[in-house]
């Protein structure tokens, strides 16, 4: 791979240097900052060799490249744009800065929720694994094991008031301990345990604002948003204190005078209404999808895919968080799941029914990862990129999530979904496994009925020799038109020996190349004295015009295709100077060469005598 070349196209296809704002990259991709996303040939970027996908996430242009090879390409890209090297996390900020206040107050509830999923799905699978056991071995129920271990499985729901307010402290550059204590606060022992408090209950006095206003003694188990909202009231007011108290006193004074405002204003104002206000939206969320016959999570399996590709879908991590502190019952995972699996399903019809070989590849990767949760690759790589598969996995989602809300089908935890999310489904695990399903099925069908490659979906342009008619797949077709040869006549021993691969070669009576099938060109040499094709089914093709050619660097050739190019069969590649190259004392035999003859069980020469245009030159056997 040239890695300068690959870096260089890059760069002048997303506008050059100057539309750049940052670049970094990781282990598979380069991850850019645009400053104008309209001056990005999106389409030039996909094609470009080396290049294995190209979508937008979080504010980034993510170029994927490849393990072992990102790293070279990047070398290359920061030289010439002539940019300092930048952390994923500097990207991300530079990204997050350019977003509207909508997206990036989203992307803020994610990275406060993000980091905490890990000790959601730890005692998650735990307690779907002891509701398992329970049902399997009913005695297990009231031992001193199980006991113990249903210590483990709630702890971190008890006390997730303290883990959103570590990790929202962090976020807002407050005192992470200071935060701490805020999330203590609000479920301190003192107060009525929210879990406790059923219609009725008649609950002490905290505080009255003048009569008018009685705030009660409850804490705030099972409540998400009003521990946000008091950190980053936290974080504000401390940030003030340590720009004007004296730095002999700011360690004494600081921290009590924000956590005395601070603890005041959430148990007497934040608490109160924005609890309130969570209640109310989980409400909604849970009468959308209790909508009878699943209509509501049919509607939001649809939507779930294009709130990924507007990248507002962090928003999910506080329902399903409040949910689970609410009653343990994620419903929100299985629709998740469903739109997930169901993208990937659609990038698998796509891999396998394609004959681009670079789609392929790019497609079916993509596919797996989407089953294991992580949809990006298939949704911004593929779906997007060919529009169908999208609406065929919005459809498949959409079915799948209905399944799973008649089934009423509940997770455990959050943060997984896909085929890990057995592991946290394990009181419904009939209806999660139909769940996915339905929704691999669907999607996969319908992505198979519309997809359909560049060159079905619109007429191929008319050949300029012959008609496409009796075509066979195991043949290839001349290229030119002259003497055919064999390849051990050839008066080059590295293609003699078919070194290079195997296949027979043209005495040219006419300076014309033309492409023998369908496909791509996957090489075009400075000199254009040879090209390399990959045809739709599966043949890698090498034509390499005249003998030691390279030598006349390019004298009497030129190209009428550039590399990445989409060909069709008859299609003019290459015209040459026969006169002038014989000229110079060179040969204008040309091989014609299957360079993955491993894919093919016998190769042997066609043709005897004189060829023309796409007649048949070479018959293999797959």
């Amino acid at each position: 791979m040239d890695y300068y070349k690959c870096a260089s196209e890059i760069l002048d296809a997303i506008g050059g240097k100057d539309n750049l704002a940052s670049a970094a990259h990781c282990a598979t991709r380069l991850r850019l900052v645009i400053a104008d996303n309209g001056k990005v040939k999106k389409s030039v970027l996909e094609n470009i060799d080396g290049v294995k996908g190209v979508f937008e996430a979080a504010g980034q242009l993510q170029v994927i490249i490849g393990t072992g090879t990102v790293n070279k390409v990047y070398d290359e890209f920061i030289k010439l744009a002539g940019v300092e090297a930048a952390s994923k996390d500097d990207v991300k900020k530079a990204a997050a800065a350019k977003a509207p206040w909508y997206k990036r107050a989203i992307k803020t509830l994610g990275d406060i929720f993000v980091p905490i999923i890990p000790a959601i799905v730890a005692t998650g699978l735990l307690c779907g694994l002891l509701g398992g056991l329970s049902k399997a071995f009913p005695d297990m129920a009231g031992s001193d094991l199980f006991n113990l271990l249903d210590i483990f499985s709630n702890a971190a729901l008890t006390f997730l008031p303290i883990l959103i307010a570590v990790s929202a402290a962090k976020i807002f550059g407050a005192n992470i301990y200071l935060g701490a204590v805020i999330g203590m606060i609000m479920i301190h022992p003192s107060l009525v345990n929210a879990w406790s408090v059923g219609d009725g209950t008649d609950l002490p006095t905290l505080w009255s604002w003048f009569g008018l206003w009685d705030i009660h003694a409850t804490g705030y188990q099972g409540h998400v948003i009003p521990v946000v909202i008091a950190v980053l009231l936290l974080s504000v007011i401390e940030k003030w204190l340590h720009k004007r108290v004296p730095e002999m006193l700011d360690l004494f004074v600081t921290p009590l005078v924000s956590v005395l405002i601070t603890g005041f204003l959430t148990m007497t104002v934040i608490g109160p209404v924005f609890s309130q206000i969570e209640t109310w939206v989980l409400a909604g969320a849970q009468w959308l999808i209790s909508i009878p016959f699943g209509i509501g999570s049919f509607i939001m399996g649809a939507a779930y895919a294009p709130t990924v590709v507007a990248g507002v879908h962090h928003m999910y991590n506080a329902i399903e968080l409040s949910m689970l502190a609410d009653n343990g019952m994620n419903i929100w995972m299985p629709i998740a799941t469903a739109a997930n699996v169901a993208q990937g399903a659609a990038a698998l019809a796509v891999g396998v029914k394609t004959h681009n070989r670079k789609i392929k590849s790019m497609a079916l990767p993509a596919s797996l990862s989407a089953f294991m949760g992580i949809t990006e690759p298939a949704i911004f790589g593929v779906n997007v990129r060919f529009g169908k598969p999208l609406i065929a996995g919005m459809a498949g989602g959409a079915c799948g999530a209905a399944i799973a809300s008649i089934m009423g089908v509940y997770a455990t935890a959050n943060g997984v979904t896909g085929l890990f999310g057995f592991l946290i489904t394990t009181e419904s695990f009939l209806g999660y496994l139909l769940t996915f399903v339905v929704a691999t099925v669907v999607a996969f069908v319908l992505s198979w009925i519309l997809y359909k490659d560049a060159a079905e979906e619109a007429p191929a342009p008319a050949v300029e020799a012959k008609p496409a008619a009796n075509y066979d797949d195991n043949c290839v077709y001349s290229p030119l038109k002259g003497a055919a040869v064999l390849m051990a006549d050839v008066p080059d021993e590295t293609f003699a020996t078919d070194v290079l691969g195997m296949g027979a070669a043209v005495d040219p009576s006419e300076g014309k190349v033309v492409a023998p099938a369908d496909g791509e060109v996957s090489t075009l040499f400075d000199t254009h004295h040879a090209i390399g094709l990959t045809l739709d089914n599966g043949m890698e093709m090498l034509i390499h015009v005249g003998i030691n050619t390279v030598e006349l660097n390019g004298e009497g050739y030129k190209a009428h295709v550039s590399e990445g190019d989409r060909v069709t069969r008859g299609q003019t590649l290459i015209t040459f100077d026969i006169p002038l190259i014989k000229s110079k004392g060179y040969k204008t035999i040309t091989p014609v060469i299957i360079t993955n003859p491993d894919d093919f069980k016998d190769i042997h020469k066609a043709a005897d005598g004189s060829v023309d245009f796409l007649d048949k030159l070479i018959e293999t056997a797959k």
